[in-house]
């Protein structure tokens, strides 16, 4: 196909098509002439792909990149591919982590992962980002949520489970790939997605259950008077 029918396939504008090219997001169609290229299925596949990173997953262009180039990588298994799709999750801007506070909150964290058997690398995104979340907590005095730790710990573990297990089940290392780097980037914006639903649906049930909307067939019908000629 065309860069006009790619375009029309995922509804990206063809500006945009070329940017990605250029940026090395899409690798280049077969070329059929000096203005002109044919593209696949496996394009409309990753184009689809980031897209779905950049503006759902909000991941920034050079991260894109990065998972892209380890998707091509055959010789990457999913375990570490993780890490490659953990570091484009990872906040641009953090604490600073050579404070007193900070060095505290880590070693909660390494407290953490010791007491719950976690196989973790020291140096992984999330530990640091667990300790800035700490911090931020713990300096704002939220003990509320810091007493709740390990029910955070117990949730995210029940979820990491089940998609690993998804992964795996994938057999194709190339879909698995795929599922790794679309779970966990995705999987970030649809668990933050449903925790604000639930945090609405939590708050009306108990500050304001008089507000709470019937269903369609319960509301009660508005009498309009009778029919006039």
């Amino acid at each position: 196909m065309r860069i006009a029918e790619l375009s029309a396939r995922t509804g990206v504008a063809i500006p945009t098509i070329k940017y990605y090219l250029r940026e090395g997001l899409l690798e280049p169609g077969v070329a059929r002439a000096a203005n002109q290229a044919d593209y696949s299925e496996h394009h409309v596949q990753r184009l689809r792909l980031v897209r779905a990173l950049v503006d759902v997953g909000g991941v920034p262009i050079a991260a894109a990149r990065e998972v892209v180039a380890a998707l091509g990588r055959t010789d990457l298994p999913p375990h570490d591919l993780l890490g490659v799709a953990h570091e484009a999750v990872a906040p641009a801007r953090h604490p600073d982590r050579s404070s007193a506070d900070w060095q505290r909150a880590r070693s909660a964290v390494d407290d953490l992962a010791d007491r719950r058997g976690w196989r973790v690398n020291p140096d992984s995104h999330g530990m640091n980002m667990l300790a800035d979340v700490l911090m931020a907590l713990s300096t704002l005095e939220v003990p509320e949520v810091l007493a709740d730790l390990d029910v955070y710990a117990d949730t995210a573990q029940r979820l990491a489970t089940i998609e690993v297990d998804h992964v795996i089940a994938r057999g194709d290392p190339t879909r698995m790939l795929e599922l790794v780097v679309l779970g966990t980037v995705l999987g970030e914006s649809l668990f933050a997605a449903l925790r604000l639903l639930a945090h609405e649906h939590a708050s009306a049930d108990r500050l304001a259950p008089e507000t709470r909307p019937q269903p369609a067939a319960e509301q009660p019908r508005i009498s309009r008077g009778p029919a006039t000629s």
